[in-house]
């Protein structure tokens, strides 16, 4: 699994001119899901997405877990993590797990980070999103499970 975290001061997904989640301050996660992956993957990720220290303390260092700081979580899923752009001027997708794969993954991870105490807003799998955040600092890394 590979997510892109962006803290934020605030963000929203829309489909379709309704929005599926928003978040007032936290993290939004773009969620790639590739063959492999299991729930072990998701289960490791939501741990160390919990305890990652990514907010100041009072001394500017970032010290502080989502879970210390009280952010909530948007996430989404989103295959083209997964594009591969070596050869040619079109990503290829293969290595992206297959919907009927990816989408029960994608609800264990946004469970696994509820199991550790956060309120997890989503988007909607495989739908068309407009994404909007306020990105904070801007602080954006990558985090895999393998």
């Amino acid at each position: 699994m590979r997510v892109v975290l962006q803290r934020s001061k605030g963000a929203s997904v829309t489909v379709e001119g309704d929005i599926t989640g928003a978040i007032s301050s936290g993290y939004v996660l773009l969620v790639g899901i590739t063959h492999e992956d299991t729930e072990k993957d998701a289960d490791y990720l939501a741990g160390k997405i919990a305890q990652l220290r990514l907010f100041e303390d009072e001394e500017g260092k970032m010290n502080r877990s989502i879970l210390d700081n009280g952010g909530e979580i948007l996430s989404i899923s989103q295959f083209t993590l997964y594009g591969d752009v070596k050869k040619g001027r079109r990503p290829s997708f293969i290595s992206a797990a297959r919907p009927e794969t990816a989408e029960p993954l994608w609800h264990a991870f946004n469970e696994a980070l509820r199991g550790h105490g956060l309120i997890v807003e989503t988007g909607i799998f495989g739908a068309m999103m407009d994404v909007q955040l306020i990105n904070d600092g801007p602080v954006t890394i990558l985090v895999e499970s393998k």
